[in-house]
């Protein structure tokens, strides 16, 4: 049996759906609880979260990009039986129209994503991000953040 297009496929639509904003579906990509480690990022120390947790936060800052676009490549796929590792290469852009210092932010790193197959479909149970550097409008989250808590208003 073939696991590792399946789970490319969930990782993959993991992504389009938060860049699509599609906070039903990525929760539904997730187990109950889910390892979310952004340590390498100055995120703080690793929490475990519910999906509708981890969406609440992201609801809080992504919306207020015009667009962010994660592209990700180089899967290395490890699995067995009901779990699988898996890597990949990541670039977040992140777009905001018009913003003073430049419209792009981009974020570069890896993820390491550990997966469970339950209810007849493979689940996110853990997300690492592994920062590596970052280019453009650094100052481009502090105005997304802003523009996210005015749409929320």
């Amino acid at each position: 049996m073939d696991t590792i297009g399946p789970i490319q496929n969930r990782i993959s639509r993991f992504f389009i759906d938060v860049d699509d904003r599609n906070w039903e579906s990525v929760e539904a990509a997730m187990t109950g609880r889910v390892h979310l480690d952004y340590s390498s990022f100055g995120a703080g120390e690793p929490v475990d979260l519910t999906p509708e947790a981890i969406t609440t936060a992201w609801k809080e800052l992504l919306p207020g990009f015009d667009q962010t676009h994660h592209q990700i490549g180089n899967a290395l796929v490890e699995s067995k039986e009901q779990k699988a590792k898996v890597k990949v290469h990541a670039t977040a852009t992140h777009f905001i129209d018009g913003a003073e210092g430049g419209d792009i932010w981009v974020v570069y790193g890896s993820y390491h994503i550990a997966l469970v197959h339950e209810g007849g479909a493979w689940k996110i149970s853990s997300i690492q991000f592994n920062f590596k550097f970052q280019d453009g409008n650094m100052d481009l989250p502090v105005i997304a953040q802003a523009r996210a808590n005015e749409k929320a208003e």
